[in-house]
């Protein structure tokens, strides 16, 4: 089994790597290749995380050849997985998708309103271009999407892709899980959550221990732990509001339920004195991250990871790669195309929701109409996607103005006049689709 890595020098690598490791019976891999951009620091993390990768299946017992490139289609020929982890511009793109939109009294962030759409308007062509070598040289291969926003990506490649088989993945549903776990005081195997929405806009309508519809005691659990301040600050929200939504928001819901407090956060830590955007501290992290993974002795993936996010993330992909490859058939959360799925979407449109996976593709499970409490924000932030992902293929300026335009976070067109001529300008570089 081949698998190819498109973003192999991620930091992240190590998290996908320990998960092959535990799942080496169902995912017999032989060859793993990590694929990466063509410039000086690229190539240096891909060597680190490559010697890395070669001491850790070494460490396991496993015979895997690991290949470093910066030849894409050398690395997609024959796959059977190719898994989507990159980021187009790097840290410092992200640094500037979270600074600009501050610029304009706008929330900046990586993957949630303007931040966000700046970076699908820099990935979509590029993913694209992945999918056309997939279709040339590894037909049958599946794409695992991971590159955020996860959701918008996918979208790209279900409307333009040409036919790849596609799956998109984010943690978010996995680290709420764990978390309610966690706070319930049991074990994870023992949860089960009903997700329904979009990409970092996901709302658990039932919770379930033991298969015994918990939903009302553990949101009335939460809204006392919200009066009492014991709720982490990611999950920050009112404990009227709780009581009120009668479900479990993902934390990215902060951005739209608490919008001036977290625009003010925001402001605070990117002042002159702060802590910086989340982008700069990750850059901080990395640098660490990058001197630990140069240690020959080093085999495992170290503790320190866990400080640059993305928790869960082997768990996630690998076990999406067994369900497939053995016929599994159980309930993944997935970005699938949504075919019915949510009532009121358009059926060529990505819903992340529950999916029985297996050799035979993603099938997402019904949902039908939404609580109106939810529907609203979806529908809306769904119509800024479809405009997004019309802009990023086709470098489409008035489908770009739109989507802006429509985002909740956005307050006006002219606000979005301002914010699209940035993005266009300082991301020039990585926008072929829009000319000059």
């Amino acid at each position: 089994m081949k698998i190819a890595v498109i973003g192999g020098g991620s930091s992240y690598t190590p998290e996908l790597i320990e998960g092959l490791i535990k799942n080496r019976d169902a995912l017999p891999v032989s060859e793993l290749w990590l694929v990466d951009v063509e410039n000086d620091e690229a190539r240096f993390k891909l060597r680190v995380i490559a010697d890395l990768t070669g001491r850790m299946f070494r460490k396991a017992g496993l015979n895997v050849k690991v290949t470093p490139t910066t030849d894409r289609r050398a690395a997609i020929a024959g796959a059977s997985y190719v898994v989507s982890q990159f980021r187009v511009g790097g840290l410092a793109a992200r640094a500037r998708d979270e600074r600009l939109p501050l610029k304009h009294g706008v929330i900046g962030q990586e993957t949630t309103g303007p931040g966000g759409f700046a970076k699908a308007l820099r990935t979509i062509p590029v993913i694209l271009d992945v999918c056309r070598d997939i279709r040339e040289l590894a037909p049958d291969a599946w794409l695992i999407n991971f590159t955020n926003p996860s959701g918008i990506i996918t979208e790209a490649v279900v409307k333009h892709g040409e036919g790849v088989k596609v799956a998109g993945l984010c943690n978010v549903p996995i680290g709420m899980l764990r978390g309610a776990a966690q706070f319930a005081g049991v074990e994870p195997s023992r949860v089960r959550m009903d997700f329904c929405g979009l990409n970092h806009l996901t709302w658990a309508r039932c919770i379930y221990l033991d298969d015994q519809d918990i939903t009302d005691f553990a949101v009335a659990q939460l809204a006392a732990a919200a009066e009492a301040n014991l709720l982490p600050p990611d999950f920050a929200f009112s404990a009227r509001w709780l009581r009120a939504l009668g479900m479990l928001p993902c934390p990215y819901l902060r951005y739209y339920y608490e919008t001036e407090r977290m625009l003010e956060e925001e402001k605070r830590v990117a002042a002159e004195g702060g802590e910086g955007t989340r982008a700069e501290v990750v850059q901080g992290v990395e640098r660490v991250l990058f001197e630990k993974y140069q240690d020959p002795d080093l085999a495992e993936k170290p503790d320190e990871l866990s400080k640059r996010g993305g928790a869960y993330y082997s768990e996630v992909a690998v076990n999406l790669m067994t369900a497939i490859q053995t016929d599994r058939r159980d309930v993944h959360i997935v970005n699938v195309r949504n075919d019915g799925t949510i009532t009121g979407l358009p059926d060529n449109v990505v819903v992340e929701v529950p999916s029985v996976v297996g050799r035979d593709g993603v099938h997402p499970l019904p949902i039908g109409e939404v609580d109106p409490k939810i529907r609203g924000l979806i529908q809306v932030v769904k119509a800024y996607e479809e405009l997004t992902v019309q802009a990023g293929a086709f470098g489409d300026r008035d489908a770009a103005l739109a989507a802006l335009t429509a985002h909740p976070l956005v307050p006006d067109e002219r606000v979005a006049e301002k914010l699209l001529d940035d993005i266009l300008e300082v991301n020039r570089d990585h926008l072929p689709q829009f000319g000059r």
